[in-house]
This record gives structure tokens, sequence and C-alpha cells, in this order.
């Protein structure tokens, strides 16, 4: 019976053949992240578009990505693709797959956190003559943003677990690159718990990054909001209290 080599397993973790599938997944995650986010923030717009046809291919568009598994997603794009004459390299399927897949989950996120700002002060920016442009990226945005980052945090550190599918089709990640090493030295415990070790340092590094991203935001929104309460105009309320 063999027992499990902690000293294999911390030099699995050093292994730098595995370090470059740690460098692959980083990659693949923040490139899912930005093309989902730039995807899924057009098909939020065309979500809430009044035109039917739009919202109609909007509401099929995340109806299909969050009803189907990413993995037969991959599948199809890598195996399927090709058979309609439409062939990309392992690492563009990989990028394709999940950019669609993770476009599908942000648009919701990014949908609810513009519902959830008051149209009332869309309207008062109107009001004060403030164009379309403006207001959205002034007034809208970044409250919409705040309210979004724990969502948004939370399907990060879901694509990062989830680049782990793409070695289904031969992309070099951590879990492929694992794989390969646990093939050649039969070491599965060993050469798992290095791979689950990376893991885990990247989710508790996004985990922190989170957290700042929050507590940088809510505090400049109560900033924000004691500096409109201290400049705003008294009311007859207050005046009369004052007299």
């Amino acid at each position: 019976m063999t027992h499990f080599n902690l000293a294999a397993s911390v030099d699995y973790f050093f292994n730098f053949f595995l370090m470059k599938g740690v460098l692959v997944t980083i990659g693949l995650t923040v490139a899912g992240v930005v093309g989902g986010l730039i995807l899924g923030m057009g098909i939020a717009l065309m979500r809430m578009s009044f035109n039917p046809a739009l919202s109609g291919f909007a509401r099929f568009y995340i109806w299909f990505f969050r009803g189907t598994p990413l993995l037969i997603q991959l599948v199809v794009i890598y195996s399927g693709l090709p058979q309609l004459g439409i062939k990309f390299d392992v690492i563009t399927c990989a990028l394709v797959g999940l950019i669609l897949n993770e476009a599908a989950y942000l648009a919701e996120i990014v949908r609810s956190g513009f519902m959830a700002v008051s149209a009332g002060q869309r309207e008062a920016a109107w009001a004060l003559s403030l164009s379309r442009w403006v207001t959205f990226r002034r007034i809208t945005l970044p409250q919409a943003f705040r309210l979004m980052i724990p969502p948004l945090g939370n399907s990060i550190n879901s694509l990062l677990k989830a680049t782990s599918l793409a070695s289904v089709i031969s992309v070099e990640e951590i879990m492929r690159r694992s794989d390969m090493l646990m093939q050649e030295h039969f070491q599965i415990l060993e050469v798992y718990a290095a791979a689950t070790a990376y893991y885990l340092i990247l989710t508790s590094v996004w985990d922190v990054a989170q957290r700042r991203l929050e507590k940088h935001f809510g505090r400049s929104s109560a900033t924000r909001s004691r500096r409109s309460n201290a400049t705003a105009p008294p009311t007859q309320a207050g005046l009369e209290a004052r007299a």
C-alpha cells in the first residue's frame, strides 16, 4: 500500500511545467472575464431594449448558454464546428467557449445592476440638461458597478475553476498538465494536491481583491452621499428648526 508523499507533492507544486499551466489558467480567466463582460454588457442592453427582436434574441442567448453545460459547449466548438468548415486552435476554442458562456451570466448581473439604480436619478440628471452618455457614465454606471461587484466577484471565482474544463479539449492549463504529470509518474494524490493548492491560492487572492474593491467602492459611495447631504439646500423644516 502506497502512502501520500508530501515531499513529492511539494516538488510538483514548484514544478515549472505545472507553473506554466497556472499562467494559462490565469490567462483564460482574465480573457474570459474581459470578453464576457464586454459581450455581456451588449446582451444586457439588448435584454433591456424595447425592441422585441433584440430583447428576444438576448433572452434566447441567456437561456441557451445558461441552460447547457460549459463542457458540451467547449466540445461542440472544438469538435463540431470543424465539420461546418469552422476550425480554431485549442486556445481560441477555449476562449470562445468561456466568453460565450460567461457573457450569459454577466449579462444578468449587469442588467440587475442597472435595474437597481433609481430611474428618478436619471430623470433628475436629464432635467439638469445632462446628456444620456454623461448620465450613464457619471451617475448610472458607478452606482450599478458598486452593486455588481459581489455577484461579479463570485462569477469570476467560478470561472477560474471552470477553466479546468478546457482540459477536455487539450488546453494545457492546470488540470491538463496535472493529468500529464500523473500519467508520467503515477502519483495521483501528490499531483492533485499541488493542483489543489494552486487553485486555493488563486481563489484566495481573488477573494482578497474582491473585498478590497467592495470596501473601496462602498467608502466612495458613502463619501459622495455625505458631500451631497452637506451641499444640499436647507429644507423648510430645517429653517424653522434653526429659527
